[in-house]
C-alpha cells in the first residue's frame, strides 16, 4: 500500500511538473474546456429553476363553462343536472362548482385594478359560470368533453384552463431531452480537446518516455502522469464553468426581479445546489481522464 500511494505520489508530482512547463497551453486548454461545459451547466442550472415552479403549479384539467349572459338563474342552476349526466354517461369523477355572476364580479372587484371600470358600465357584464375540475386519469377525455359540453343549451363558452400548464410541463420534458443531447454533444467536445492536449504533451517528452523506459518504467508508471493532467484539467474546466454561471446569475436576476414584480412574484435564479455542483465536477474530471487515457494509450502504443 506503501509503494502505490509513493507512485501516485510521484506521478502527481510529475504532472504539476509537466504543466508549469506548459502553464500557457493547460490554462487555454482549461479555459476552452470551460466554454464547452458552461453550455450544458446553464441549461441545467435554467431547468432546476424552473422544475420547481411547474410542479407547483396544478396541472389537474379544469374546465370553465361560460352561460349566456342573459340566461335566467333558474336555467343555470338547473344545467348542472345535465352536466353530471354527462359526466356520468362518460364515467367521469369530477367536482363541479356553480360561479353566480355576482360572485364573480365581487371576487373581481375585490382583487382586480380594474374594480373603477366596472363600477362605470352600470350593471354586471359577467355571466353565471362553472368550474369543472376533472383527475388526471380522465385527462384523455378533455377533448371530447370539452365537444359536448360546448353543445349543451345556454353555453356560450368552454375554456380548458389547465391546457398551458400541460404545456409547460411538456416543454420542460423537450428542453431536459434537448438539453440531454447538447451534454453528449459537447461532451465529446471535451475529450476531443483534452485528448489533443495530452498527445501534444506526450509528442513533446517524448525523449523522456523513452530513457524512462530504458530505465525499465512499466507502462502504468508512464501513463499515469498524464491521466493525473487529464483529471487536473477537467476539474479546473468544471469549476471555471461553474463560477461563470454563477456569477452570470446576479446581472440576470436583476432583469428578471422588473419583469416578476409585475407578476406579483419574486421568482429569481438561484445557483445549482452542492450535491449536483460536485456531481457535475465529478464528470467534467472524469471526461478529462476518458480524454487523457484515450490519448495516452493510443500515442504510447505507436512509440512501442
Amino acid at each position: 500500500m506503501t509503494i502505490w500511494f509513493r507512485e501516485h505520489l510521484f506521478a502527481l508530482r510529475s504532472a504539476f511538473t509537466h504543466l508549469r512547463a506548459g502553464t500557457g497551453n493547460f490554462l487555454f486548454n482549461v479555459l476552452v474546456v470551460a466554454i464547452a461545459l458552461a453550455l450544458p451547466i446553464a441549461g441545467l442550472t435554467l431547468i432546476e429553476n424552473v422544475r420547481p415552479v411547474s410542479s407547483q403549479l396544478s396541472i389537474e384539467p379544469e374546465i370553465s363553462i361560460f352561460l349566456n349572459t342573459d340566461t335566467p338563474r333558474e336555467s343555470a342552476t338547473a344545467l348542472s343536472v345535465p352536466i353530471k349526466k354527462l359526466l356520468k354517461e362518460r364515467s367521469i369523477s369530477g367536482k363541479l362548482n356553480f360561479i353566480p355572476k355576482d360572485k364573480a364580479l365581487a371576487a373581481m372587484q375585490d382583487s382586480s385594478s380594474l374594480a373603477e371600470v366596472l363600477s362605470t358600465l352600470g350593471g354586471n357584464p359577467l355571466p353565471d359560470a362553472y368550474v369543472l375540475s376533472l383527475s388526471n386519469s380522465d385527462a384523455g377525455k378533455l377533448d371530447s368533453l370539452t365537444e359536448q359540453l360546448r353543445a349543451l343549451p345556454d353555453v356560450d363558452v368552454v375554456q380548458v384552463d389547465s391546457a398551458w400548464v400541460k404545456r409547460l410541463a411538456a416543454l420542460v420534458q423537450i428542453l431536459e431531452m434537448g438539453l440531454l443531447f447538447l451534454a453528449v454533444t459537447l461532451g465529446m467536445v471535451v475529450i476531443v480537446v483534452v485528448f489533443n492536449a495530452t498527445r501534444l504533451q506526450v509528442i513533446s517528452h517524448q525523449a523522456e518516455i523513452s530513457v524512462t523506459r530504458l530505465l525499465g518504467a512499466t507502462n502504468s508508471f508512464i501513463h499515469r502522469p498524464y491521466y493525473y493532467t487529464g483529471a487536473m484539467l477537467g476539474l479546473l474546466a468544471g469549476l471555471l464553468a461553474l463560477g461563470v454561471i454563477a456569477a452570470a446569475l446576479q446581472p440576470l436576476n436583476q432583469s428578471i426581479a422588473e419583469f416578476a414584480r409585475l407578476y406579483a412574484s419574486e421568482f429569481r435564479l438561484v445557483p445549482l445546489g452542492i450535491i449536483p455542483s460536485l456531481a457535475l465536477l465529478g464528470i467534467s474530471m472524469l471526461l478529462g481522464l476518458t480524454g487523457a487515457y484515450l490519448s495516452v494509450r493510443r500515442q504510447l502504443a505507436r512509440a512501442i
